[in-house]
């Protein structure tokens, strides 16, 4: 389901969805509340979604889809990349973060990356949401000296913070995809968390891990 305000957009972007990707659009809305409705009834695999809404906004309309609809992902798709506007997508429960200059194929990407679990995040906005993650203030208590994660996944929670997708982690980690599929499945059930951002955020937030150093190593 594509969900933005700007019906050109909108329109456009479910055509080339449709035509050019060969993906099943099984609704399109222009508003939040509409958007939940529709999810309600039609339970689609992917909500793609604007940010920037009237009335309900793109990370309240995210919160609501995924409470009528708990199978669905969402991947976030806007000219918003201020660092607010990100991490609110991740607390509400976002999948992946795009900015509308992205191209087609980048979009396809993050929209099959998020129907198997995976998450994708613009370089460009991983960067804010590091940089609001870094902002002096009150910090979450510090968990545990154990937190439930062996060094292998911690390991892999450092690549995931970093950005790199599964493929990526087991190239640099010398094993197999299915491998880290299966540590990324128990890092988010250990954590409590629902996708890989949210494993990322919690991750800098509780200083569970070193900072994310810029090779991914």
């Amino acid at each position: 389901m594509v969900v933005d305000d700007h019906d050109l957009f909108r329109s456009g972007l479910r055509r080339l969805l449709e035509d050019e990707a060969g993906l099943h659009v099984v609704a399109d809305a222009r508003r939040g509340d509409e958007a939940v409705r529709r999810a309600g009834e039609l339970r689609p695999d992917v909500v793609v979604m604007d940010t920037h809404m009237p009335g309900m906004s793109g990370a309240e309309a995210t919160r609501a889809i995924l409470g009528v609809s708990p199978g669905s992902c969402i991947v976030m798709l806007t000219i918003a990349d201020g660092a607010d506007d990100v991490l609110g997508a991740v607390r509400a429960g976002a999948s992946g973060y795009l900015l509308k200059d992205a191209t087609l194929p980048e979009i396809v990407s993050a929209i099959r990356a998020a129907s198997i679990g995976e998450s994708t995040i613009a370089p460009r906005v991983a960067g804010y949401l590091l940089a609001v993650l870094r902002r002096p203030g009150p910090r979450e208590q510090p968990p545990p000296v154990e937190c439930g994660l062996g060094e292998r996944e911690l390991d892999v929670l450092r690549l995931l913070v970093a950005g790199s997708d599964n493929s990526a982690i087991a190239r640099q980690l010398h094993v197999s995809p299915s491998t880290v599929k299966l540590r990324v499945t128990r890092i988010l059930q250990t954590l409590g968390v629902e996708n890989r951002v949210q494993a990322a955020v919690l991750a800098v937030r509780r200083g569970l891990i070193d900072e994310p150093r810029s090779d991914g190593g």
